[in-house]
């Protein structure tokens, strides 16, 4: 597993990260045991960051994260969280004390006196241009409540807009091979920067793991039955926001790219691995199984021309008609 620097923090983190929406909700019920038996996975297979929020399952997956590391003091995992999402999404609630009771709570959750990194949750338009809110955040490091602070993005205006805060240690934003929009210049300018890029949602909700066909089922408390038109918050985090009848049928070509000895997967977070800026991927994983195969990720060797061709070329003729200007 190789290392990369995320960005202004200094640290060095695995390549291969795990997200852990899916261990607090909206994926469908994950026991206890299998949440801990995916982080031991996770971090067997050489994963050293692991990315949460407070609001997946109302602090669930905070306090999951927090009793693993009690239980293992050496594993040098990197956590980062995010805050914002437990209020009304308006500019106004983005001020310092409440962002003093957020990283109370999460540092409660988590067990820790200071978090490694903590990212506003996609907040609304207007607080990227707040100089008060990045105030805000500077104050949390000068009390060494934060070691770092980032943004979680929705777009690749709201990308650039954080890269160009001076604070800005990482921006999180969806990259995939059915999302290329920020290839042209957010990863770009991050590189510049010297700010860390996370990739999330990098298999699509799943769609590039060629798992699921047209007749797919997912339970009622799985987002991807009840936000696929946004009905619950950005239709963007469900699917990359395409339709599922397109995205199951890129997904079937997406799979014959896949090279020898790689799944459908495995060749998206390698791709995503080897774009020029990203200093993480953080795929999730509901058995430790999923967290193996995506750890091992990082061992593939680089995808060769034909195949980024066609990766390519698939998005041009299959997606990019179907993905919203904004993203």
């Amino acid at each position: 597993m190789d290392d990369r620097v995320l960005g202004r923090t200094g640290r060095k983190v695995s390549v291969v990260g795990l997200g852990t929406w899916q261990l607090g909700a909206d994926w469908g019920a994950v026991r206890e045991q299998d949440a801990f038996e995916v982080l031991d996975a996770a971090v067997a297979g050489g994963v050293t960051f692991f990315d949460t929020a407070d609001v997946y399952g109302d602090g669930r997956s905070e306090q999951l994260i927090g009793r693993y590391l009690r239980e293992r003091p050496d594993s040098g995992v990197f956590v980062a969280t995010k805050m914002g999402r437990r209020a009304e999404q308006l500019p106004e609630h983005y001020v310092l004390d409440n962002f003093r009771a957020w990283n109370d709570r999460s540092r409660r959750n988590l067990g820790v006196d200071r978090l490694d990194l903590v990212q506003l949750h996609c907040p609304p338009g207007p607080v990227y241009a707040d100089d008060a809110v990045f105030d805000a955040l500077d104050t949390l490091m000068a009390e060494e409540r934060i070691a770092g602070y980032g943004v979680s993005v929705e777009t690749c205006d709201q990308a650039l807009a954080a890269i160009a805060r001076p604070g800005t240690a990482s921006v999180q934003i969806i990259l995939n091979p059915f999302r290329l929009k920020p290839l042209e210049q957010v990863l770009p300018a991050a590189e510049q920067a010297g700010v860390g890029i996370i990739a999330r949602v990098p298999l699509a909700s799943g769609l590039l793991s060629g798992r699921y066909t047209r007749d797919t089922v997912f339970g009622a408390d799985d987002h991807r039955s009840y936000n696929r038109h946004g009905e619950a918050f950005d239709q963007g985090e469900t699917f990359s926001g395409i339709d599922f009848e397109t995205g199951i049928a890129a997904a079937a070509e997406f799979a014959a790219l896949a090279p020898a000895g790689a799944t459908p997967a495995q060749t998206a977070l390698r791709w995503i691995i080897q774009q020029p800026g990203v200093s993480s991927v953080i795929p999730g994983a509901r058995s430790a199984a999923q967290a193996q195969a995506n750890a091992a990720a990082a061992a593939l060797p680089p995808l060769t021309g034909p195949t980024l061709d066609g990766i390519r070329d698939l998005y041009d003729s299959r997606i990019r008609a179907h993905v919203h200007d904004r993203w």
